[in-house]
């Protein structure tokens, strides 16, 4: 299937026109100007981007990932979809140890049947003082005999974790976790610097939510923003969604940490895609107003019901670049960036990757989307 647009942008290039060709689940071409042959599909007017990658979210549509049901997986992994995310990993909040181990052993079999690309734990090792909508009754230092069991349970499908390293134990989980192979993420903390610079130095690779449930910057001590910032090993996680962080809070991060450390994630929950009302994130009942989530009875936003395309479309209109620049960067934070650092086998359009793409209108909303060479939402 030969793919034509106004304007592709791979990752790498914008390329105006631009085309793609598809052979069952990949990219076995891309390239400017006109193709050797006729269009199968010529899409026009329209941008072209690789598929989201949400390396961090609870669910949507009605569904929790907490559930660790099929189902109800399926469900909030289709309603992203339609949205533009093509890669998916599913986001469970802090449990009891037996409850936990349930929802890694049910979620892990969506990661071996490729519903979903793994399984991100953030918490229970997180601090209380920053829990977010998270039961701080339930958080816990980190035991090695726990991490044991949880790592068996996943089986290889666990691919990041978020930890406090101001816990008891924290570094050496950090260690633990990475040796196994898994992602280390500093976030829901009130570690100094120092403490976020030896989690970091032990094999932490990601920031959490940057800004949200952490620690803030002070003058005489940084804390964790500025020494995740600060590392060019670190990507740094963003909910971009106008109600997390500041816009000129995005472009003072994109600008700092440059084009391929910011990670745009939904933080989504099981009201992403529906109405207004009650919800629940984990043991916790959420009320949803005017978009926003709380947690019930409080002003603790518990996280979003954004998606990937109101995202990336946020990202783009307050970046202060030009729009070229601006889809650019977006791109990369949406796709390559998150993909990298979770070290998934999505590297924006190539030749030889996954056939996922989203279709944009002038607007920047969806008019289609393509995963593993199959229509999702077939443009019009």
């Amino acid at each position: 299937m030969l793919l034509t647009a106004d304007a592709v942008a791979t990752g790498r290039d914008l390329l105006r026109p631009g085309w793609i060709d598809v052979s069952g689940p990949t990219v076995t071409a891309i390239g400017g100007g006109v193709p050797t042959r006729p269009a199968d599909r010529a899409l026009g007017p329209v941008t072209v981007v690789p598929g989201f990658v949400d390396t961090h979210f609870h669910g949507g549509g009605g569904a929790n990932f907490t559930a660790a049901d099929p189902a109800q997986t399926s469900t909030a992994v289709g309603m992203h979809a339609r949205h533009g995310t093509t890669t998916a990993v599913a986001s469970l909040v802090t449990a009891g140890t037996d409850e936990l181990l349930r929802q890694v052993t049910g979620l892990a079999a969506d990661v071996r049947s490729g519903v979903i690309a793994g399984i991100h734990l953030e918490g229970p090792w997180i601090s209380a003082q920053r829990c977010g909508a998270h039961d701080p009754a339930l958080m816990r230092d980190p035991d090695p005999a726990e991490i044991d069991r949880l790592l068996h349970a996943g089986d290889g499908a666990i691919r990041m974790v978020t930890i406090a390293p101001e816990r008891d134990g924290g570094i050496d989980a950090v260690r633990r976790f990475v040796d196994a192979g898994v992602v280390v993420a500093v976030g829901h903390t009130e570690a100094s610097y120092d403490r976020t610079r030896a989690a970091i130095d032990a094999g932490a690779t990601v920031g959490t939510h940057l800004f949200n449930a952490m620690r803030p910057i002070h003058h005489r001590e940084p804390g964790p923003i500025v020494a995740l910032l600060e590392d060019p090993r670190v990507t740094v996680e963003i909910i971009d969604d106008g109600v997390h962080v500041h816009p000129a809070l995005y472009r003072h991060v994109a600008r700092n940490a440059g084009p391929d450390r910011v990670s745009l994630i939904t933080d989504a929950m099981a009201a992403a895609g529906m109405t207004d009302g009650p919800y629940t994130l984990g043991a916790l009942t959420v009320e949803v107003v005017g978009g926003v989530a709380r947690i019930a009875g409080t002003d603790t936003i518990a996280g979003s019901t954004a998606t990937m395309d109101r995202v990336f479309r946020f990202a783009v209109e307050n970046s202060g670049l030009s729009r070229d620049e601006a889809i650019a960067q977006a791109v990369r934070q949406a796709s390559i960036n998150p993909a990298r650092a979770l070290g998934l086998p999505v590297d924006g359009l190539v030749a030889g990757a996954p056939a996922d793409l989203v279709v944009l209108d002038a607007e920047l909303a969806v008019a289609g989307v393509l995963r593993r060479g199959e229509w999702v939402v077939e443009p019009a």
